[in-house]
């Protein structure tokens, strides 16, 4: 006797279940609330990101901005990094003179002097003759100014949009130098925000550029990114960071604002009450009249356009030669930065795990003039918590309830409605929801019930699958055992193809042969029958003396049934013929046997009474099945398919036979004979069709002897059965016309 849970405590597998969904629900929970965060979900959700990220990016190239690249190529011809400030000072002279940008800013610290040694050994010389006006002024002077390449440097950008960078350390450890180079002029100074709440990313100490520098830059900008995720990937950068009280704007901003006229930045909350101005309620910043959504942090979402090369590039040595392309620079905002990889500015970004980080400057520049940025709010938690609870209350209460193929499709529905939702979410209101701990919980809760229900019910399926095995094959039977599917016993209307099958004159036959002969002859007989029909995926209804029942299409869905059942009649004719020339050489007789197919609706399932049950098929289209086969002889051929098996297996050619009303029947059906797949005919065969087909239409359209000349031709030439029975119609209806309203159909007096 097999173990049942669910027979010993009725309703205990709903309740393991529910218990297996309300687990899973709790874990995830405390991902989803904050009080501890799992690895692997975070690791998911980095994932969906980029995934989101990359389907969505425009995947345009913004010519506003362009990257002149201090590449490989420039540092091989024009000078090795660092490069001498004079030469800086000539491609900022020629950038803003002879190509017309609208702004430079340098991804690039200058925070020390460019030394010299002739500058050194000069101003030494000029020291030791100090009394010599005459020679300091007509050869010092002079020289030393064209030496000191930092004041070169400085001089070229005097009155020009030219912004410099910065780093901010936030992790410097006692005793280290808190401050090198000279701070800008911050963008907001401590009393203007002396009633904000908002937790600024807050620096320990700055790496700044010269002071002999800074005094003539427009501005500078910081290009640290202290807010890199876990995997290192570039997804967020602050636009501002808080120094000494103070806030500063980063390299991006400092671009973006002179684009824009410099207008001031602004601090946008949810609230209108000014007591609630803290980080939560922090929604943008404003520059102008662009809105920039940012988190708490003042951190954006880098807005990538697409791949590396989302910008155009120069080589800076084209800058520097005067071949760039002008027309590329005119008005542009020029970001100086390197994409050579001894420079290390490389950055691991959702794009690409190999991205030049003057790029990530430039998307998020473009971004601010666009107002393209994605924003996870606040409330999103809140949302986030909403959804997850609505996805496991419904898993909880209907996966216990559902058989495995709707616990796949409310799934599968479920999590296209929420990948659905949430890319909606993202591409037409720029939200950033979760993702993981919804889909993570929707595949483990799955994992979990399937898991449960193959090994620990897997017990009825068995029990189900060994019902079955007394009928169909036992690869079937395996295939029962291992797929997700509902298999019942219980009637079910579908869509079938049924196969009758019998000997010719077994009548005459067994009365030729003892008991003993004539159960031998049987098994002989019906063993290879049985195998052709299992190997093509068939059932066995039923043996009845000499004939054998089969279908197709259950208990399994078989959407090639009817395919299934014709090969079967072909591959048991070739068996049959085997087995008479062995039964001939065995001094048995001959076999011959008469097959009917037909395809259409019928009643499956286990049927009987009490005492005796059968899985069986019942219905018309099952008893046309009989009839066809019964019809074989009256056409001298051994199969015989109907109309529907016909239409359902198009790349197989027939011979129509006959139009027919069998007994039983008002309805007329057309009936062929199986000739072979369309490819393996060979011409002769086809054009003998055509010509019989060719006969028929002459016969139905009452051109009597037309039709008669075309099948004799054809009796002479290949004698077929079918034919004479023509020829002898033919006869008939001369001496007695069948009448204008005639419809070609044949009434079968007998089954």
């Amino acid at each position: 006797m097999q173990f049942s849970l669910s027979r010993l405590i009725p309703g205990s597998r709903q309740l393991i279940r529910f218990g297996i969904s309300a687990g899973v629900l709790v874990l995830f929970f405390i991902h989803v609330s904050g009080m501890y965060r799992m690895g692997l979900i975070t690791q998911v959700e980095s994932f969906f990101y980029d995934m989101r990220v990359r389907l969505t990016m425009p995947g345009t190239i913004d010519e506003r901005i362009v990257i002149v690249d201090l590449d490989d190529a420039s540092l091989q011809e024009i000078h090795h990094w660092p490069w001498p400030r004079n030469i800086l000072a000539d491609l900022i002279n020629r950038l803003f003179d002879d190509y017309w940008v609208e702004s430079v800013g340098f991804d690039v610290l200058f925070s020390e002097p460019d030394d010299s040694s002739a500058l050194a050994l000069l101003r030494s010389l000029c020291e030791s003759r100090a009394g010599d006006t005459e020679f300091v002024e007509r050869e010092c002077e002079p020289r030393m100014n064209e030496l000191n390449t930092d004041q070169l440097f400085g001089e070229s950008m005097i009155a020009r949009d030219a912004v410099l960078g910065m780093v901010f350390d936030n992790s410097l450890s006692d005793g280290m130098p808190k401050h090198i180079g000279e701070l800008p002029t911050p963008i907001l100074k401590q009393e203007q925000i002396a009633d904000l709440e908002v937790p600024f990313i807050t620096a320990r100490g700055y790496v700044a550029p010269l002071p002999v520098l800074q005094s003539q830059a427009a501005t500078t900008g910081f290009f640290d990114n202290p807010l890199p995720d876990a995997d290192g990937v570039v997804r967020r950068v602050p636009l501002v960071q808080r120094y000494d009280g103070d806030i500063y704007q980063s390299l991006a901003v400092a671009l973006a604002r002179i684009r824009l006229g410099n207008p001031p930045l602004q601090f946008v909350f949810s609230s209108p009450d000014p007591a609630r101005r803290t980080g939560i309620d922090l929604e943008a910043i404003r520059l102008g009249d662009q809105r920039v959504s940012v988190d708490q942090n003042v951190a954006v979402m880098v807005p990538y356009r697409g791949p590396l090369g989302s910008f155009p590039y120069v080589s800076a040595k084209d800058v520097l030669q005067g071949t760039a392309d002008a027309e590329t620079l005119e008005g542009a905002i020029v970001l100086v930065g390197t994409s050579a990889a001894g420079l290390l500015d490389l950055r691991a970004t959702p794009v690409g795990r190999i991205f030049n980080g003057v790029e990530v400057h430039a998307n998020i520049v473009s971004g601010i003039l666009d107002g393209r940025f994605k924003h996870r709010p606040d409330y999103t938690r809140a949302v986030e918590i909403f959804t997850f609870f609505v996805l496991g209350l419904l898993l909880a209460v209907l996966l216990p309830v559902l058989s495995p193929v709707w616990e796949f499709v409310l799934v599968l529905f479920l999590a296209v409605g929420v990948l659905g939702g949430n890319l909606a979410l993202w591409e037409y209101y720029d939200l950033v929801l979760p993702l993981a701990p919804s889909i993570l919980y929707l595949l483990t809760a799955t994992f979990l019930h399937l898991n449960y229900g193959f090994f620990v019910e897997s017990a009825n399926k068995r029990r189900l699958s060994g019902m079955f095995g007394q009928y169909v094959p036992p690869e079937l039977v395996e295939e029962m055992d291992q797929q997700d599917s509902e298999i019942s016993l219980e009637g079910q209307n579908r869509e079938m193809s049924v196969l009758f099958s019998d000997v010719r004159g077994f009548t005459t036959i067994s009365e030729g042969l003892s008991p003993k002969e004539l159960t031998q002859f049987m098994n002989d007989f019906l063993t290879p029958i049985t195998e052709v029909i299992h190997r093509n995926r068939g059932t066995i209804d039923k043996y009845m003396g000499d004939a054998v029942m089969a279908f197709w299409g259950a208990p399994l869905e078989d959407p090639d049934h009817a395919r299934h059942a014709l090969q079967a009649a072909l591959q048991m004719n070739k068996a049959m013929e085997t087995l008479s020339a062995e039964f001939l050489e065995m001094g048995r007789p001959e076999l011959k046997i008469g097959i009917g197919i037909n395809t259409g609706m019928m009643n499956v399932g286990n049927m009987g009474s009490r005492f005796r049950m059968a899985y069986t098929v019942l219905g018309d289209a099952v008893n046309l099945g009989s009839r066809l086969e019964g019809l074989t002889k009256n056409y001298g051929v051994t199969t015989i398919v109907s109309e529907y098996t016909a239409k359902a297996v198009p790349d197989f050619l027939f011979r129509e036979l006959d139009r027919v009303r069998v007994k039983g029947k008002k309805e007329p059906v057309t009936i062929f004979e199986p000739v072979g797949l369309d490819s393996e005919v060979d011409a002769a065969q086809k054009s003998e069709l055509d010509r019989y087909h060719d006969a028929l239409k002459k016969y139905l359209s009452q051109r009597w002897d037309a039709a008669t000349d075309e099948l004799k031709t054809l009796n002479a030439e290949a004698p077929r059965f079918v034919y004479e029975v023509y020829l002898a119609r033919i006869e008939d209806f001369k001496a007695s016309p069948p009448g204008d309203d005639w419809d070609g159909v044949y009434t079968m007096t007998t089954k």
